[in-house]
């Protein structure tokens, strides 16, 4: 029973932090679309999606294992949270793994252009789905 408690205090823990970049996520957004010719800005915007996702993914993992799953990767958890129906888009989140996987290695223009247009068309509102979901997950 304590291991369960301790779980559950995890992914809560996990989440604040989530939360937090979640925001600054929708902060940099902002300042990347009043100044989208600014490369910096850009990559600035791109490694706050980074560790948004990692927190989204990993606060996602910390739920399911303290409903008993274990899970050994991002991949195992995106489709275990997708089965469990706390996702809704796997497609989706297997992507945005796959690109942030991809952004740490970000040299070329155009995969940086791609990536950026994915955060603003695809990503942000699958990590704004999982924010409004868990956020009422923690209120329960």
């Amino acid at each position: 029973m304590i291991e369960t408690n301790n779980q559950d205090i995890r992914w809560k823990q996990r989440f604040q932090n989530y939360e937090k970049a979640f925001k600054r996520l929708t902060r940099a957004i902002e300042v990347v679309k009043a100044t989208p010719d600014d490369d910096l800005l850009q990559s600035g915007l791109v490694q706050t999606y980074e560790y948004t996702f990692e927190l989204a993914w990993k606060t996602l993992k910390d739920y399911l294992e303290s409903e008993g799953f274990l899970l050994r990767s991002p991949r195992e958890t995106i489709r275990q949270g997708f089965q469990s129906g706390y996702i809704t888009n796997a497609e989706d989140w297997l992507q945005a793994l796959t690109d942030y996987d991809l952004t740490v290695h970000i040299y070329d223009d155009g995969i940086m252009a791609r990536v950026l247009k994915d955060i603003f068309e695809r990503y942000f509102f699958i990590l704004q789905e999982f924010y409004t979901s868990f956020k009422a997950k923690t209120d329960e």
